[in-house]
């Protein structure tokens, strides 16, 4: 049975059934998506409109969830009901295949100058996930649709999960006001396209170049300084297990982008040696090996019960090749952050524009 819906106007115990207009309405839906995603039911950011496909054809629209999931959003126009249908899923075969660095394209074509990153703050007010394109979501934008049509996208939802469905729209005049009405076919649920988006994340992540690493340098005001790492040349951390163990990870000649929590990147370096207990870590101060301990440091690096090297703190030698103190730190939104100490630098972005603020390129 073909979905309806309907609209009536209200007056006193009179009900007047308002009909709707069926012309144009399609012509002009892309652009109200476009210019109002959230319309489809969830809050989107449209990365591409008439996207090109390797094989053929033109995708209407492209978007991205919250998750990072991407959207295949396909107008019916004037196909037939398994043209629809097909297209959709040939060209969200094709989507699937992309990775972080397409994805980025897309967008880089669609708005010039605006990097997705950025844009994904600020349309969901959080990082672009790790994992983009992790799984596809599929919409089939519509007025109405056959029989045929229904039964094909209700097999392919509630027999075997494929997450592809559609949403009518139907256009109303009544008194000089013009409504647009919405609806789903299957009911709508965002939650099974945030569980499928597990399904693909080691094949969507930004490729590791097996060099580059993201140091969180955690300062308290009771604790560890930036002023010493960058006087000094190391980056440390310690108090549980947890926050000394992903350091031990750093080798001789990694590069770590040193990062204040919620101060931004304020240092690039090269790591000297492997990481060791902090009062038995030696630096290179005035051509001469140091001990940490020996030094003037601003900050206190011993507590209570560290006789436990858990309870320690860990540090790393490292020659800065661009080190700023903390007021200067540099962090722009969409860049990579981590909650633990050291963690693999995937993120193309972050090493872009800190490398560009810090003359790196140069």
């Amino acid at each position: 049975m073909g979905v309806e819906m309907g609209l009536w106007r209200a007056e006193g115990d009179k009900l007047t059934r308002i009909t709707p207009a069926a012309i144009g309405l399609e012509a002009l839906l892309e652009s109200y998506i476009e210019s109002d995603p959230s319309m489809l039911g969830e809050t989107l950011l449209i990365i591409g409109r008439q996207v090109p496909t390797a094989h053929g054809g033109f995708i209407d629209l492209l978007a991205i969830d919250e998750t990072a999931a991407v959207h295949v959003i396909e107008l019916k126009r004037d196909k037939t009901p398994r043209d629809v249908t097909a297209q959709t899923l040939d060209y969200g075969s094709w989507v699937a295949t992309l990775g972080r660095a397409e994805i980025i394209s897309i967008f880089a074509n669609y708005r010039p100058g605006v990097a997705l990153e950025e844009a994904f703050v600020e349309q969901f007010g959080g990082t672009l996930p790790e994992a983009v394109n992790a799984a596809q979501v599929f919409t089939i934008v519509a007025a109405s649709v056959d029989a045929a049509t229904e039964r094909i996208v209700r097999f392919l939802n509630e027999e075997f999960g494929i997450p592809i469905n559609v949403v009518f729209f139907r256009h109303f005049h009544d008194h000089g006001a013009a409504y647009l009405a919405r609806t789903w076919l299957v009911e709508h649920d965002t939650q099974t396209v945030a569980t499928a988006a597990t399904t693909r994340k080691t094949e969507s992540r930004e490729p590791w170049n097996g060099q580059d690493w993201y140091v969180s340098f955690g300062e308290s005001p009771d604790g560890r300084q930036w002023a010493d790492g960058m006087t000094y040349g190391f980056v440390s951390g310690g108090g549980e297990k947890w926050f000394s163990r992903t350091l031990k990870n750093l080798t001789p000649g990694s590069r770590v982008f040193a990062c204040i929590p919620k101060v931004g990147y304020v240092g690039v370096g090269t790591v000297l040696d492997e990481a060791k207990r902090f009062d038995e870590t030696t630096v290179l101060h005035d051509g001469s090996a140091t001990a940490l301990t020996a030094l003037p440091l601003d900050g206190t690096y011993r507590r209570a019960g560290d006789e436990n090297d858990d309870i320690a703190e860990w540090a790393v030698p490292v020659e800065w090749t661009y080190a700023i103190p903390r007021e200067q730190g540099f962090w722009k939104p969409g860049m990579f952050a981590n909650q633990n100490t050291a963690a693999k630098m995937r993120n193309q972005f972050t090493i872009a524009q800190v490398s560009e603020a810090f003359g790196l390129d140069d």
